[in-house]
């Protein structure tokens, strides 16, 4: 009788799954900070979930949810519906000599290279902050810089790429 319906609610079924055993306000709003349910997921399975904090990542258009799960801490990142994506860098490829990728999170202090500089094994390329403290990645063979991929006060994640290198 309602086609769009049938295929809204098949689609959402498909991609979470059977979400009638939640609670109806906790389907709708979200736990509290402290707040704990019990969820029957099948006869005699039953998940325990309390909702410890939450982190704010508004650069990332994401939250960092901390919870139990049966009593183990676990986390996990959820974006932000209708949220954008300030700043996006693209990845290091692994095994790719010409790509120099953040070893860590953290927040970029200096760029210390720009495209067409040479440098020589052991230059500085990038300095990078975390947990306040600083961290100097250097060149690991000599190299001209092809591009950057950063600029200071970038946020970056592990494996992030910052500096390109050609042979």
């Amino acid at each position: 009788m309602y086609p769009k319906v049938f295929r809204d609610y098949a689609e959402h079924r498909r991609q979470y799954g059977d979400v009638s055993v939640l609670p109806t306000p906790v389907f709708f709003y979200g736990l509290k900070e402290g707040q704990e349910i019990s969820v029957d997921i099948d006869q005699g399975k039953t998940l325990v979930m309390r909702l410890q904090g939450r982190t704010e990542l508004e650069e990332e258009g994401q939250s960092k949810l901390f919870f139990e799960l049966n009593g183990q801490a676990r986390m996990v990142r959820i974006d932000k519906a209708g949220a954008v994506k300030l700043v996006t860098h693209p990845r290091a490829q692994d095994g790719n000599a010409n790509h120099v990728g953040a070893p860590m999170p953290g927040m970029i202090v200096t760029l210390a290279v720009k495209a067409g500089q040479k440098v020589a094994k052991g230059d500085p390329l990038v300095s990078i902050e975390a947990m306040k403290m600083e961290t100097m990645i250097r060149a690991e063979r000599d190299a001209v810089v092809k591009q950057t991929h950063v600029r200071p006060g970038a946020v970056v994640a592990a494996k992030d790429l910052l500096v390109e290198l050609a042979a």
